[in-house]
Order: C-alpha cells, then sequence, then structure tokens
C-alpha cells in the first residue's frame, strides 16, 4: 500500500513494515532503530535486514514502522530515501550495540565515502532505555531525531508504549 502525505512524503506498508508482536523476550534493554537507504532495493533490503535480526540472539524485533520516502538532507544531489524504524528488546549494551549494527551495515555493503553520502544501508541507535550517550563514537538519543521526518513520520504510526512515552 502506498499513501502520499505531502509533494516529499509517501508512505508505504508492506509485508514487514509495519510489524507488531507482543514481546516475550527476556532481553533487558529497548532499543529504537533508525533504517535508511537509497542505494538499489531498499525496501527488500529492508526485508533481508529484519529476517538477519530475526535469527539474532542478540535482538528481539517488537515492531517496525511504516517505511517512509523523504528527500535527502545535508548532501541534496542524491535519490531519495526510504527510512523505516525498529523497535526491539536486546541483551547488548549500548557500545556493543553500536559494534553490532555497524557489522550488519558491513555486511549489507555500507560504503563510508563522506557525511550523508548516498548509502546502500544506514542503522542509527535513535533511543537506548530512555538514557543518554554522549561520546564521540556514540550519541544517544540521535542528535536532532526531533527534526527529522524520517524519524517523527514513521514513529507517529508506531504503537509500543515505549515509543509513546520518548515522544511526549
Amino acid at each position: 500500500m502506498k499513501k502520499k502525505l505531502d509533494k516529499n512524503h509517501t508512505l508505504y506498508k508492506e509485508r514487514l513494515y509495519p510489524y507488531y508482536r507482543v514481546s516475550t523476550t527476556t532481553h533487558p534493554y529497548s532499543a529504537l532503530l533508525g533504517i535508511g537507504g537509497n542505494i538499489g532495493d531498499v525496501k527488500r533490503r529492508f526485508n533481508h535486514l529484519f529476517i538477519s535480526l530475526q535469527k539474532s540472539p542478540y535482538i528481539t524485533i517488537i515492531e517496525t514502522a511504516p517505511i517512509l520516502k523523504n528527500p535527502p538532507f545535508g548532501y541534496l544531489n542524491q535519490n531519495d530515501f526510504h527510512n523505516s524504524l525498529i523497535y526491539a528488546k536486546t541483551s547488548l549494551q549500548p557500545k556493543a550495540l553500536l559494534r553490532y549494527i555497524l557489522r550488519l551495515e558491513k555486511n549489507f555493503k555500507r560504503k563510508r565515502s563522506f557525511q550523508d553520502a548516498p548509502r546502500t544501508l544506514d542503522i542509527d541507535i535513535i533511543f537506548y532505555n530512555n538514557i543518554t550517550i554522549n561520546t564521540q563514537e556514540l550519541t544517544i538519543p540521535h542528535p536532532a531525531w526531533r527534526e527529522r521526518s524520517s524519524v517523527t513520520i514513521p514513529m507517529s504510526y508506531m504503537k509500543s508504549l515505549y515509543i509513546k512515552e520518548v515522544n511526549v
């Protein structure tokens, strides 16, 4: 299903986006991950990411948001992005989760050429267990998340209580 929100934003509902399950996991931590990409078949890549995360012993997916197609920011001379959110429970501490998602990006052929460059897959930690971290390698909550339609629009379609708490 495709829904045009305005001239710059289109929402897509796919088989796994949105997704919701009642959590039965013993993973103690909550994380909201932002995912995005604009090279190749991004929606298909999101599905492969979902399956990879489902197989992971470190992460249980609780909910995903619909996929939003939106214009790039920063470097503008590139294709529109597809973005979504994944709310998950995890057994990984923040820095271990960061290392894990960086490995996932590499497995999905992410190349880091310059800031805001086109990419196959970008995974960001938006929130982690309602904590704040500000180090050179990791900032949580993700900077400027409130100003990014790539986060706020998909988040508005999520129903998890955790999402509603941090969105206030």
